[in-house]
């Protein structure tokens, strides 16, 4: 049973995405989601745009092959419509970015503006588990670092096999859960999971499982955890914070986000939890 339900991941968004712009290190770039020194990757600008190069080269290969003209592209908790804008720099593409966040759609939409992409992208208010209609037909859907939030993830699958049309990818890039039985690493994944409000921490395996019910072929997995930057200086004193802190219910409350982070830190140096970038082929 999902711990958050629709509601409580919208809040958790509306209140820290202001944060997450001013003080994250890749909000000047719009990226919410975390660098990736990937090989060959030489600044940091770089490694916060590394996951979508990925989605770029899978995209290029996709047309070639279908022989695609302007492909239209999904994703799948768009953030502030940051990814699809540097897709859309780079590629000819029809973009929608979807989230469930006000405060996103708002900053996404201003973003589109500001950039002059708003007559090929657009970013809507909505859940990626009921999609509008005029989804159907996407060429390639993509979630960074949001499959995780979603509370059923059977269901967010189904939905991408219906908007993904025969031939088309969906790309997951996300956290999984790797198979261990240690108390303090179970204890540790569950404060990651309540800071960042984590319905859907799956086992690779069980990700592919649900994805071939679901009517998707796996076409290739990356692991990408050794590429993370952990440890840093930042990340140290955060942990001394929540150390000192963070059992205090109203300091846990309030930086939730800053909880659920630490522990992360801590699941991917200690291989309790690893950072994958899956890529599945629509069937049909």
């Amino acid at each position: 049973m999902a711990q958050f339900d629709t509601a409580q991941v919208r809040r958790y968004y509306d209140r820290h995405t202001s944060e997450f712009m001013s003080i994250g290190q890749g909000g000047h770039l719009g990226a919410i989601h975390r660098a990736v020194w990937g090989p060959g990757t030489r600044s940091r600008a770089a490694a916060f745009r590394y996951v979508e190069d990925q989605i770029a080269t899978h995209l290029v290969q996709l047309a070639d092959r279908d022989g695609l003209i302007n492909p239209h592209v999904i994703d799948l908790g768009c953030g502030i419509g940051s990814s699809l804008c540097v897709l859309a720099e780079r590629l000819d593409i029809r973009g929608t970015g979807v989230t469930i966040s006000s405060v996103q759609t708002r900053l996404a939409q201003q973003r589109l503006a500001d950039l002059g992409r708003s007559d090929r992208i657009q970013c809507i208010e909505a859940d990626f588990n009921e999609l509008p209609d005029d989804c159907d037909g996407a060429d390639l859907a993509y979630a960074i670092e949001s499959f995780v939030h979603g509370p059923d993830p059977e269901r967010f699958l189904n939905q991408c096999a219906r908007t993904i049309r025969p031939g088309g990818l969906l790309i997951i890039c996300d956290d999984f859960r790797r198979p261990v039985t240690d108390s303090t690493a179970a204890r540790t994944v569950d404060r990651f999971c309540r800071g960042w409000h984590v319905n859907s921490l799956l086992q690779p395996s069980e990700l592919r499982t649900l994805a071939s019910t679901a009517g998707f072929d796996h076409d290739s997995t990356v692991d990408l955890t050794e590429y993370l930057e952990l440890g840093r200086p930042r990340d140290k004193a955060i942990a001394l914070f929540v150390g000192l802190c963070g059992w205090i219910p109203t300091v846990a409350n309030r930086f939730d986000h800053l909880v659920g982070g630490s522990a992360l830190q801590t699941c991917l140096s200690r291989q309790w939890i690893g950072y994958e970038l899956v890529v599945f082929r629509r069937l049909g």
